[in-house]
């Protein structure tokens, strides 16, 4: 399983105003690095989850098509599926007919699932990436979509972050700070993907 960021939310879970209430910081010197700091923080917590937040478009692809009737598509909250492409041994392109699948989203990992009595392309495919599936995923356009949970892990990475710039790297998080945001973010962790 192959994932590839098509299109990146437009708007961060919280703004640069917001975030530098939080930090107490006045004035614009730093507004650079906090707006850094935000989109990090926004990666970090979606990659711990293994959701997106706001509205993004991904592609997965595979190498064949499953041998069981759905296709899980990672993220979590499944908005759409836009097209199910495969691509045989001569690069020809042909899209799966959404007539042949449905989409459910109503489970918290969203599917591509077999419509009655419709089995997948048995076409040889190419070595790789033999099947795109292109979707949206994330729980709406807006900050407010995102859970007051999420923002208080954004808020504490952001703070850890902003005043502990040493060369250990952004990424580098302590136990105490690591078991805070696990604690918020752990209760909507999706641990399949």
């Amino acid at each position: 399983m192959k994932l590839k960021l098509i299109t990146a939310p437009n708007v961060e879970p919280m703004t640069l105003t917001e975030a530098k209430l939080f930090l107490r910081v006045d004035g614009i010197t730093e507004n650079d690095l906090i707006t850094e700091l935000i989109t990090i923080a926004r990666e970090y917590c979606e990659n711990y989850q293994n959701r997106a937040y706001i509205t993004q478009t991904w592609e997965l692809a595979l190498d064949c098509f499953p041998a069981v009737d759905y296709i899980e598509l990672p993220k979590g909250k499944l908005q759409s599926v836009t097209s199910v492409k495969y691509y045989d041994t001569t690069e020809t392109e042909t899209t799966f007919s959404s007539d042949n699948y449905h989409v459910d989203d109503y489970n918290v990992v969203g599917k591509v699932v077999l419509a009655y009595s419709e089995i997948w392309p048995t076409t040889t495919l190419r070595t790789t990436n033999g099947v795109i599936i292109r979707y949206v995923v994330g729980y709406g356009d807006n900050a407010s979509d995102v859970s007051v949970r999420v923002k208080q892990a954004m808020y504490m990475l952001i703070a850890h972050w902003y005043e502990n710039r040493e060369a250990t790297g952004q990424r580098f998080v302590p136990k105490e700070i690591d078991f805070a945001v696990s604690a918020l973010l752990t209760q909507d962790r999706i641990v399949r993907f």
